[in-house]
C-alpha cells in the first residue's frame, strides 16, 4: 500500500485455517497482479488501521510476525495474517444480530462492489482491471449479473407503484 494505491501482488492461502500454515502465492493468473485506486477516505481508514497495527508491533516487537499483512492479528498471533474462516465466523455472527442474510460471506463484498461499479456506469474495462480479470466473459457471467436483477426489479416496481395511481 502507497500512495492512494493499493498493490496485489500475492496470495493468501491457508486450506486448513491454521495461522502458523500458510502461504503467499502468486496469483492465479498475470491479470489478478494488478495496481487498486482507493479514494482518500477508503486510505484515511486503512492509513488509521495500520497506525493500530504499529502500536501492537512496537509492544510485541520481540515476536511479531512482520510481513507487513493489512489484516494482521492482533489480540494474539501478533503480524499473523486474520484467517479467512475467522472472518466469515466474524461476519456471520454481525449478519445475524442486524438480522441480515447469514449466508452472505466476504466474497458476497467483491460482488456487490462490482455491481455498484456497474450501476455507476464504470466501464466493463476498469471494472476486469479491479477485480484482475483477463477475460470479460467472467466479470459478464459472474458479476454483472447482479446488476441486470436489480435494474429488472426496479421496472416492475415502478410499474407496479404506476399502476397503483
Amino acid at each position: 500500500m502507497q500512495g492512494q494505491d493499493v498493490y496485489i501482488t500475492k496470495t493468501y492461502y491457508n486450506p486448513t485455517n491454521n495461522i502458523n500454515n500458510y502461504l503467499l502465492l502468486p496469483p492465479k493468473t498475470k491479470s489478478s497482479i494488478r495496481t487498486i485506486d482507493v479514494d482518500a477516505v477508503v486510505l484515511s481508514e486503512l492509513e488509521n488501521h495500520r497506525a493500530r497495527q504499529n502500536v501492537v508491533k512496537m509492544e510485541h516487537r520481540n515476536t511479531y510476525h512482520d510481513k507487513d499483512f493489512i489484516f494482521a492479528m492482533t489480540d494474539k498471533n501478533h503480524g499473523y495474517p486474520v484467517y479467512i474462516k475467522k472472518i466469515e465466523n466474524r461476519m456471520a455472527r454481525l449478519l445475524k444480530l442486524a438480522k441480515l442474510d447469514v449466508a452472505l460471506t466476504p466474497h458476497s463484498l467483491r460482488h456487490t462492489h462490482t455491481s455498484l461499479l456497474a450501476e455507476a456506469k464504470v466501464g466493463l474495462e476498469e471494472i476486469m482491471e479491479r477485480l484482475g480479470h483477463a477475460d470479460d466473459e467472467i466479470t459478464r457471467r459472474v458479476y454483472l449479473h447482479v446488476t441486470k436483477t436489480m435494474k429488472k426489479e426496479a421496472s416492475q416496481k415502478f410499474s407496479e407503484l404506476m399502476r397503483s395511481l
